[in-house]
């Protein structure tokens, strides 16, 4: 057995082998630094409450109000009206209503009759009557005139479209004979109806050509802000023929024509309408100003030239002063020869 008293012991065997380890491995520079003097005394935190939470069964419950026994409601009626009403109605926005929508025009006048013989006399065409040569020429004239209308039609221009005016250069070159046929040709269609306006507000005739009595007509629903025009419309015995008379004569005719309010006017002999052919027979347009300002307000302008009267200057005056409408066009009349021989009536025995 070894004797453990001989071996040898370090110098220092007097230190713990905790001290020994830390001079061995400077466990001092571990140590945390000396806390300085002049620090400020730390600060305690502010208590907090605590609040005891109570249990259900120990809460003490609100008190269960009496019943309340119902008492009989008296209704009296209020002296003055309540305030709070009237706050409220004022404070709601006024409700928009649409405006009233206008209704179309329609013609309910008293039936005129149509001596028809009187026609004859004075060369018109007659709607019963047999074909004949007049017949078919301005049956090719409204054929052109209906396709115009057609057209403008579907290229959106309303109202427009349905109104034709026929004039010419001077008086005398036929325009309301012209347009008086064209109106009885175009009262026999079957999808359309028409209505011939006597614009010639200085000298009309067309009341006189079909011996209709006189009275208030174009003129008057210009200068009057509250008429109707279509109350001054004379129904004819004639299926499908209507005639607004010129009415009172003014010497303002051309002014009331160039006012707003001939739009509206125009406007509503077509209102509700898209059959109805509107005719105007407009004065002479280099005799009076009143076939320029209508031709504004329509769609197609018929300038009659008399064969053996109307000049070439005349007929381009005439034509530039009508420039106001988008479609000329030019209705030969008083002609006693056709460059192409063609002969109406002929070929189907209608006569002469």
């Amino acid at each position: 057995m070894t004797d453990q008293s001989k071996i040898p012991m370090p110098q220092d065997s007097a230190d713990s082998l905790i001290e020994r380890a830390a001079r061995a491995y400077d466990l001092r520079s571990f140590s945390p630094p000396p806390v300085p003097g002049d620090l400020a005394p730390p600060q305690p935190k502010p208590a907090q409450r605590y609040r005891a939470t109570m249990p259900e069964a120990v809460r003490p419950q609100p008190a269960t109000p009496p019943p309340v026994t119902p008492q009989p409601v008296v209704h009296t009626e209020p002296s003055e009206p309540v305030e709070a009403v009237a706050s409220v109605e004022s404070v709601v926005a006024p409700v928009q209503t649409e405006k009233p929508v206008s209704l179309p025009a329609t013609f309910n006048g008293v039936l005129h009759q149509i001596d028809r013989q009187h026609l004859r006399d004075q060369g018109l065409l007659v709607p019963e009557g047999a074909v004949t040569t007049l017949q078919e020429e301005f049956r090719i004239v409204k054929r052109q005139l209906l396709e115009q209308v057609g057209l403008m039609r579907r290229d959106g221009r309303g109202g427009v479209a349905q109104r034709v005016l026929v004039g010419s250069a001077h008086p005398g070159e036929g325009k309301t004979y012209c347009a008086v046929n064209l109106a009885l040709s175009l009262s026999g269609e079957k999808e359309n109806e028409v209505l011939l306006v006597d614009a010639d507000f200085a000298k009309p005739s067309i009341l006189g050509m079909l011996g209709l009595p006189g009275g208030p007509g174009l003129m008057d629903a210009l200068t009057q802000a509250d008429a109707d025009v279509a109350d001054f419309v004379l129904r004819t015995d004639i299926p499908g023929l209507s005639i607004l008379p010129a009415g009172n004569a003014t010497t303002s005719d051309s002014e009331y024509l160039a006012s707003s309010r001939t739009a509206k006017v125009l406007d509503r002999l077509t209102e509700g309408a898209p059959q109805r052919i509107v005719i105007f027979d407009s004065p002479p347009v280099l005799a009076a100003s009143p076939a320029a300002e209508l031709a504004k307000h329509v769609g197609q302008a018929i300038v009659v030239v008399r064969a053996d009267r109307t000049g070439q200057g005349a007929l381009e005056d005439a034509i530039s002063l009508l420039s106001g409408c988008p479609n000329i066009q030019l209705l030969l009349n008083c002609t006693s020869f056709s460059p192409s021989g063609r002969r109406f009536g002929a070929y189907y025995g209608y006569g002469e």
